[in-house]
């Protein structure tokens, strides 16, 4: 009788160590969003300009979206590996900063297409310094090093 207590008390023991090396590798394994930097998304420039889509989420869930052309706001709910954006109405106002001729029409179109695609993102991970937002497309952002 005593022996079966010994091995009942060793396997609640055992058994309650890798419960507690399950959590602490998952915990370990989900690594936070990296909120309040720059999300710069993974792709070429379109002549002429350099500048690229840009994503800054902030932790009450604000998020500015700068585009091809223009800069939308949005909402951003996160939960796990899940995320969802939802973009305001893009501001027909185009940046001051931007001359004559860079905003052409290819690039305006661009940014509905890139807001589309982040408004049917579902999940999100890490993916060594960059973040994946996955949803019909895949979007490749890179943390920004600024």
């Amino acid at each position: 009788m005593r022996s079966v207590r010994l091995v009942a008390g060793r396997c609640s023991v055992v058994c309650f160590v890798v419960a507690l090396l399950v959590i602490a590798g998952r915990a370990r394994a989900i690594e936070p969003f990296p909120f309040d930097q720059e999300l710069i998304l993974d792709v070429r420039p379109m002549a002429p300009v350099k500048r690229v889509p840009v994503l800054s989420v902030g932790t009450n869930g604000r998020a500015r979206i700068d585009l091809w052309c223009r800069t939308a706001n949005a909402q951003v709910e996160l939960a796990d590996r899940t995320i969802r954006i939802e973009p305001l109405p893009l501001s027909e106002a185009l940046p001051r900063y931007m001359s004559e001729g860079q905003c052409t029409p290819e690039r305006m179109q661009a940014d509905e297409e890139v807001l589309g695609m982040l408004a049917q993102v579902v999940t999100w991970r890490a993916q060594g310094s960059a973040v994946v937002l996955s949803g019909p497309t895949t979007l490749r952002f890179r943390v920004s090093s600024h």
